[in-house]
């Protein structure tokens, strides 16, 4: 068979952007080594990052950055689900609206009426909100950025034809693992690590941090709970909100707990 003959067979990938920093697309750069084997074993057919190859065709996989902020993105999430047989979406904005979901509970119109010159020329939506609210998502990749090793563990096991296996449990697990001392417990630090799912390694908690939420909401996590715990320290109910509503805010456990009066503008 020649080296054409064999690209034609392998599965086609497809990397897209919507509105995001980029990060996660990085981190499948910045696999190194591990990119090589990626590379080798799919053919990367849309992946801006890295090649200026034209959007076509279908693709045996696609992975998806980013939220749907505007019209024009609306149109190409639709376009590229239908083209694509098994869609991942990685990263908090892709799997929960993101940092820029903060608009939602704001008036978006006044927000381009006090940054642009022309907002006339501006098209955007009123909100801000993760792919899974607008196609069928195949498997959602948390983290803010994604831990790559985890997004190779997911490319894998799609060449396996078996669904990803990545771990649900909170930061809290991975703190026990790493021998870390509660933050909360030992010096009163507030920290999302109880309700947070697992994939960085509980970094910041190892630099005496409490978690912020990167990687959004664990199984079934009791925010009411932690919510009172910290308050109970000391934490005025505002602070505890504004502690959820960052990263991740648009992810529904983190999302329903808001207590200051948020209002959510229609989409």
């Amino acid at each position: 068979m020649t080296n054409m003959a064999a690209a034609r067979h392998k599965p086609r990938l497809g990397v897209f952007k919507f509105a995001s920093c980029d990060g996660c697309q990085l981190s499948l750069l910045d696999c190194e080594d591990e990119l090589l084997a990626v590379a080798n074993a799919v053919e990367i057919a849309y992946f801006l990052e890295a090649t200026r190859r034209p959007l076509e065709g279908r693709f045996d996989l696609t992975l998806v950055e980013g939220s749907i902020s505007s019209p024009e993105q609306l149109e190409q999430i639709k376009d590229v689900r239908q083209r694509s047989d098994f869609l991942v979406t990685i990263g908090a904005c892709a799997t929960a609206g993101g940092i820029q979901a903060l608009r939602n509970w704001g008036n978006v119109a006044e927000f381009v009426q006090a940054v642009y010159a022309k907002p006339e020329y501006i098209k955007t939506l009123a909100t801000s909100t993760p792919i899974s609210e607008h196609v069928p998502v195949d498997f959602e990749l948390r983290g803010c950025p994604i831990n790559k090793h985890q997004l190779v563990s997911v490319i894998s096991a799609f060449l396996a034809g078996r669904r990803p296996s990545e771990p649900n449990h909170s930061v809290c697990v991975e703190c026990k693992r790493r021998g870390t001392v509660c933050v909360m417990v030992a010096q009163g630090i507030p920290c999302l690590g109880p309700i947070t799912h697992a994939g960085c390694g509980a970094l910041c908690p190892s630099y005496d941090r409490g978690c912020y939420g990167c990687y959004g909401p664990a199984k079934l996590p009791n925010v009411a709970s932690l919510a009172r715990q910290i308050e109970g320290m000391g934490i005025a109910p505002e602070s505890v909100d504004r502690l959820l509503h960052t990263f991740n805010t648009w992810a529904p456990e983190f999302r329903d707990a808001g207590r200051v009066g948020l209002t959510v503008v229609p989409g």
